[in-house]
């Protein structure tokens, strides 16, 4: 399908097309102090009608003081648009593009955070901007994978902890067994500062630590030696923060007035309520989750279930053994009124736990389970974690990929929370969250990215793996339009790679986007059969392994021997989705394209036709510089495939 723009967008993009024509960047500045408040990256949106615009701003401060600028119009992948002048005198930012008598005259608020102006270009367009938020001192110490915890790397925890639902506090020790990788006298873990260290101990020493903004920095008594294995007993206390998408630790209530606590922490991480070393590059090979709760509650956590001990003090103990490398933000606590009922895939045991009330709608509906394994182990082999089984567990939220404990919140009905999600009538077919967020155990539990920032591995490929579930039960055109119903919620405002070490959260695109881009890639390879088999070994080769975009890029261009890598980057670390400029010249019959994308060495092919019952397809080879061929069709009668492809197309008469 071809999209065209409307007036008001091409209104828009004209003002801002126009800043490209210009040569380069001149500038005018003043202090220093007015000079800090507007360096930096921000965001923008140019207000024209229904139509805005996203716009990003980029201002440079150079050794001499001077100020420079370039803008992106991110809608319409212009990028590096240069701005001829930038003034800033006090508050007052101006910029001017002189070829086109176009001003922006906006005004820098106090704290040097947002610019609110107007674009004047004959019709006045509201303009603001909003600065690009600088990583607070929290984030950098969880995101950054600093000495002190390059130092060790994790070989196991035993978390066994005490619930109290009525005071809604935890108590407990985390057991972290670690070998040292250099010598050194100090390690990193993380812990909420809402939570109380009580002590740490290494054998009966106690050790001394300091605390900053949720990291944890443990001194030991004398030096631990490279190649050391070495266990301390973290000791912690207190009520854990409920905060954050999916509430970190909460304490509530069940319809019928029992406790009903749960844990969901990716976002805001493991540490806001148990001790761990809070990152995503280092896991434990293996765990243990000891839960002790009032008698009458269930704890289910990850793994295989050992066994229930009552204490005989009104509580119980319940024990919990995960055999898997485990990342600390997939350990999970769900503690009910919970029944059981189970199932089996073949061998591999299939454990679900609801609520009384929802047993009826529950068997019905997670019945569809083995239609999801079979699926997937189909694309890419047998269910990552067999020894620790397969659970769901009710949860009053709609999900979350918890490894072997995947949560449950979509009220037994198909869709997402009974919506068409994707919009095309078929994801009113299946249950969105038990396909979704048990795609995780694939990409997400057994593939991990080692940074947040890379956390399309788990989303992009999550969200990929959805269609795949369509195509083999709906088949390859129902996969089609599953995936395009996606493009709607495509943003495009950041790029899915986001800085890194600064425990910086992707924008949504990486879900929607990123497996537009797989989608994508299958075309590029144009031989299923082949793309199956390269996605099945790109699992094989990475699972149970912490990796980096890097990693995926490298992998696919060794396995087709092309260089895939622009086409990643363009994707994952750029805002704009390719753009694909077409000029015809209906008297010589001829059409000129190209792309217009960021990457230089961008090269992907493109699939041409007349509009027909049986589209027949061209496949033409694009690159970033205009090529021309000879067609027969009109304008009107030239087709583009932008079903199997992610890219938009911009079409002009010469």
């Amino acid at each position: 399908m071809v999209r065209h723009a409307s007036h008001l967008r091409i209104f828009a993009v004209i003002v801002l097309a126009c800043l490209a024509a210009l040569l380069h960047a001149q500038s005018v500045t003043t202090s220093p102090t007015d000079q800090s408040k507007i360096a930096g990256d921000w965001n923008g949106t140019l207000s024209a009608g229904r139509e805005n615009q996203h716009l990003v701003l980029h201002v440079k401060r150079a050794a001499d003081g001077s100020l420079s600028a370039t803008m992106d119009n991110v809608d319409q992948g212009e990028n590096g648009i240069q701005v001829s002048a930038i003034t800033l005198n006090a508050e007052k930012l101006h910029l001017s593009v002189d070829a086109v008598h176009g001003t922006y005259d906006g005004t820098v608020n106090g704290e040097g955070t947002e610019i609110e102006g107007t674009w004047s270009q004959g019709t006045p367009l509201a303009l603001r901007f909003w600065r690009v938020a600088a990583p607070r001192h929290a984030d950098i110490l969880r995101g950054a994978y600093g000495p002190y915890r390059a130092n060790n790397d994790l070989l196991f925890y035993h978390l066994d902890i005490r619930v109290d639902p009525d005071k809604q506090t935890v108590t407990g020790r985390n057991t972290i067994r670690f070998m040292m990788l250099s010598d050194g006298s100090r390690i990193q873990l993380d812990l909420s500062d809402a939570l109380q260290v009580d002590k740490i101990l290494l054998d009966r020493t106690q050790l001394k630590y300091e605390r900053d903004s949720g990291a944890v920095f443990i001194d030991f008594p004398s030096t631990l030696r490279a190649g050391q294995i070495y266990s301390i007993d973290f000791y912690y206390s207190g009520h854990p923060l409920t905060i954050g998408r999916f509430g970190g630790m909460v304490f509530t209530k069940d319809p019928a007035g029992h406790p009903w606590i749960y844990t969901s922490c990716e976002d805001d991480g493991a540490s806001i309520w148990w001790p761990n070393k809070d990152q995503w590059r280092d896991e434990v090979e293996g765990m243990e989750i000891s839960v002790t709760v009032p008698n009458g509650l269930t704890d289910v956590s990850n793994g295989k279930f050992k066994g229930s001990t009552d204490l005989g003090d009104g509580n119980t103990r319940w024990d919990w053994s995960v055999s898997y490398p485990i990342n600390a933000y997939d350990v999970s606590l769900n503690i009910g009124d919970y029944t059981h009922f189970s199932d089996r895939y073949g061998t591999l045991p299939l454990d679900y736990y609801v609520l009384p009330a929802d047993l009826d709608k529950a068997k019905k509906q997670f019945a569809q389970v083995p239609g999801m394994l079979e699926a997937f182990e189909h694309y890419f082999g047998p269910y990552p974690f067999a020894r620790d089984g397969f659970k769901l567990i009710e949860v009053p939220y709609s999900g979350m990929e918890h490894q072997t404990a995947v949560t449950y919140g979509n009220h037994f009905k198909n869709g997402y929370l009974e919506t068409d999600w994707t919009g095309v009538g078929l994801s009113l077919r299946f249950d969105f969250i038990i396909v979704h967020e048990s795609a995780h155990e694939w990409f997400g539990n057994s593939i991990t990215a080692q940074d947040r920032s890379d956390m399309w591995i788990h989303e992009g490929w999550g969200t990929y793996l959805e269609s795949l579930y369509v195509e083999y039960w709906h088949g390859k055109d129902a996969a089609i339009r599953y995936l395009n119903g996606y493009d709607s919620k495509v943003q495009n405002k950041d790029p899915i790679v986001t800085a890194r070490g600064i425990n910086a959260t992707p924008p949504e695109d990486q879900y929607f986007k990123g497996a537009l881009m797989l989608n994508t890639l299958r075309s590029v390879i144009d031989n299923d059969p082949r793309w199956f088999e390269l996605i099945h070994d790109f699992y094989q080769r990475f699972k149970y392994q912490n990796i980096m975009t890097e990693d995926v890029t490298a992998w696919f261009d060794q396995q087709t021997k092309l260089d895939l890598t622009p086409i990643f980057n363009q994707y994952l670390r750029h805002t704009a989705i390719p753009l694909l400029e077409l000029k015809f010249d209906p008297p010589s019959g001829n059409v000129a394209y190209r792309w217009k994308v960021d990457e230089p060495d961008f090269v992907m092919p493109v699939r041409v036709g007349e509009l027909s019952a049986d589209n027949h397809w061209q496949t033409m080879q694009a690159t970033t510089k205009w090529q021309t061929m000879k067609t027969p069709l009109t304008p009107d009668k030239f087709i583009v495939d932008t079903d199997h492809f992610y890219f938009r197309v911009r079409r002009e008469l010469n």
